[in-house]
C-alpha cells in the first residue's frame, strides 16, 4: 500500500554491548520485543521492530553489541550486527555517555567510514550525567565521523525519544507501508516467548552462567476450551555445574524464573499461560554449527 507523502524504511541501531539499544527499541515499540539485561551482549539475533504512525514507518533493526567473538556463536552475533550496517536508509550509532570512549566505539567508527548511509549519533544515559558534560562528547564524536543528526536521549526515562524519532523521519524516503499498521515486530512469538524466559534467567543468574545458556521451546499448545496456553520449554547450558544454579536449592530459582516469564508471556499473548522448564546440559552448545542452526541461529539468513 503506497500513500502520497508517506515515508518508510529502514533503521539499524549499532553500538557497544550494553549501551540500551533494547531499552531504546522497547520504548518506541511501546512494547517489550527485545530482552533487557545488565549483562553485556544480552540480545543475539537481529530484533526487528515496527513503528508506525499516519505520516511513517520506522522498521528499526536492533543488533548484537560489537564485541570480540570468543566462540561460533560470538562469530555469528558479530556477523548479524555488521551486516545489518548493510542497505538500510539510516544508522543510529548509539553510545554510552556515562562511559569513555573505548577499542569497542573505535571499531564501530571505523565501519561506519565506508558507509554513505546517514548516521545519527544517540547519545544514550544522560539522565545519570552533568549537562555540562554533554558537549565535549559531541565534539569528539564529531571530530570522527559527520552525523545527519546528534541527540542527547535517555531510553529509560524517555527523555528526547520523540525528537530523535523525528529526526528520523527526515531522513525516510517515501515508500510503502512494509508491515501492516498494527504489527510491531516480525519475528513469531515463539521466538519473542524464548527470548522472554533467557531474560529471566540472566537476570537472576551469575557471571558464569548467562552467556552459556539458551532457551528452546518444546511446546505451544492452547487449551480446547481456549482460556489457557501451555507452554513447554527447555534452558540449555554447557557444564553439569550450571544446572544446580539454575535449579536452585529445592527449584526455587528454577520457579521465580518460570513464574517472573510467565506474568510476560501472558501480557504478550494476552491469556492465562501454564509454562513448564527443563534445565538440560548440552556441552558447547556455542561452539557447534548444527545446534545453532536448531536454535535460530542461521547466519545464511543475514
Amino acid at each position: 500500500m503506497f500513500k502520497e507523502g508517506f515515508k518508510s524504511g529502514f533503521v539499524s541501531i549499532i553500538g557497544r554491548p550494553n549501551v540500551g539499544k533494547s531499552t531504546f527499541l522497547n520504548r518506541v515499540i511501546g512494547q517489550k520485543i527485545a530482552i533487557m539485561s545488565d549483562k553485556p551482549q544480552t540480545t543475539r539475533n537481529k530484533i526487528q521492530g515496527v513503528y508506525t504512525t499516519d505520516d511513517v514507518q520506522t522498521i528499526f533493526i536492533d543488533t548484537p553489541g560489537i564485541h570480540k567473538p570468543k566462540h561460533k556463536l560470538g562469530d555469528f552475533m558479530m556477523k548479524v550486527a555488521t551486516n545489518a550496517l548493510r542497505e538500510v536508509d539510516a544508522i543510529l550509532f548509539m553510545i554510552n555517555v556515562t562511559e569513555p570512549k573505548g577499542k569497542g566505539d573505535e571499531f564501530i567508527i571505523e565501519k561506519l567510514k565506508d558507509l554513505d548511509t546517514p548516521i545519527i549519533l544517540v547519545m544514550n544515559k544522560v539522565d545519570l550525567i552533568h549537562p555540562n558534560d554533554i558537549p565535549p562528547i559531541i565534539e569528539s564524536y564529531q571530530n570522527e565521523l559527520n552525523f545527519a543528526a546528534v541527540v542527547p536521549i535517555s531510553a529509560l526515562q524517555g527523555n528526547n525519544v520523540e525528537p530523535l524519532l523525528q529526526e528520523i523521519s527526515k531522513i525516510l524516503p517515501e515508500g510503502p507501508m512494509y508491515y501492516p499498521a498494527d504489527q510491531i515486530t516480525d519475528h513469531p512469538e515463539r521466538f519473542i516467548i524464548s527470548e522472554m524466559i533467557r531474560e529471566k534467567v540472566l537476570q537472576k543468574t551469575r557471571d558464569e552462567v548467562p552467556h552459556s545458556i539458551a532457551v528452546a521451546i518444546d511446546q505451544i499448545k492452547t487449551r480446547e476450551d481456549g482460556n489457557m496456553v501451555d507452554i513447554h520449554a527447555t534452558i540449555l547450558i554447557e557444564r553439569d555445574s550450571q544446572k544446580g544454579i539454575i535449579i536452585g536449592k529445592r527449584g526455587a530459582l528454577l520457579k521465580e524464573i518460570g513464574s517472573e516469564a510467565r506474568t510476560d508471556i501472558e501480557m504478550l499473548l494476552g491469556t492465562k499461560v501454564y509454562l513448564n522448564l527443563w534445565v538440560k546440559v548440552q556441552k558447547d552448545w556455542r561452539n557447534k554449527a548444527g545446534q545453532l542452526r536448531e536454535l535460530g541461529f542461521r547466519d545464511d539468513e543475514y
